[in-house]
């Protein structure tokens, strides 16, 4: 079972793309981040011929998650407040479109589009400090069932020196600041694991490249997408990968998908992908 995730910054500008790509690659499941559109003009009518069921949470011109999916979708959660009431500012946090999940082949599938911040002294790094600890308690309601969960999404965190081009220059900077780093981590809780990370040690993998600076000419990118597994999960994957060639096309988004393959249920054989 193939599961993404992708940043498409633009759901509206991006749809072909996106359409070639899923047939391609035969993804199973796919979250998009910053679908960027009001549900009534989101495309589903494409991605069901392709025979996906979608669910999506948009808004405006900001924002927007969907999940995308070849397997039944049920029991969707749209905010925070849809699993757990146990934070203060629950309703300022849940008026951005940036989470959404779902039971999806026996595994609770969680979309997530953290915050960027903007910049460590702003009103909006307060909001994203905000929004990280009320994901570490929407996380911990979630896994009181002991559900498998796979998170996904844009996190707008790199997790380490290693998934920045120059990390020098970006120390105590927003997306590699300590106090963000921390947030995730507790957030995480030591149950989810970065699925990449146990596949593609090494440096310079990139997930997002700015448009300005030419920082994909000069290959200076960041790595802020990322797949998180329960153990239950870790244990059946093949590999993980970022599929960097997405980012070369014409008007691309900044992003490139990001992709796990499991062997899910443990038990099943691998189903051939028909459209």
């Amino acid at each position: 079972m193939l599961v993404a995730t992708w940043n498409v910054n633009s759901i509206r500008s991006r749809i072909d793309h996106v359409k070639e790509w899923l047939i391609t690659n035969k993804i199973d499941i796919l979250c998009l981040q910053e679908t960027k559109t009001e549900d009534k003009f989101f495309p589903i009518e494409i991605f069901s011929d392709l025979g996906y069921e979608v669910s999506i949470s948009g808004q405006k011109s900001y924002n927007g998650v969907a999940i995308i999916s070849r397997f039944p979708i049920n029991d969707i959660k749209i905010g925070f407040n849809e699993v757990t009431n146990d934070y203060q500012d629950l309703s300022i946090l849940s008026e951005q479109k940036r989470i959404i999940s779902a039971d999806i082949n026996d595994i609770r599938i969680i979309n997530v589009y953290v915050p960027n911040g903007s910049s460590i002294n702003s009103d909006k790094f307060i909001y994203k400090k905000k929004w990280l600890k009320c994901l570490q308690v929407y996380l911990r309601e979630i896994n009181k069932n002991n559900t498998p969960i796979c998170l996904l999404g844009d996190f707008n965190i790199a997790p380490e020196d290693r998934d920045i081009h120059t990390p020098s220059r970006y120390e105590e900077s927003i997306m590699a600041s300590s106090k963000e780093r921390e947030l995730l981590k507790d957030a995480l809780g030591g149950e989810l694991e970065d699925v990449f990370r146990i596949f593609e040690p090494g440096e310079k993998n990139w997930s997002w490249w700015d448009y300005r600076h030419s920082a994909w000419e000069r290959d200076k990118g960041w790595r802020i997408d990322h797949i998180y597994l329960t153990e239950d999960i870790l244990s059946c994957a093949n590999s993980c990968w970022i599929d960097k060639e997405q980012r070369s096309r014409e008007k691309p988004s900044d992003h490139a998908p990001v992709v796990v393959d499991i062997n899910w249920p443990p038990s099943d054989i691998e189903n051939e992908f028909f459209f």
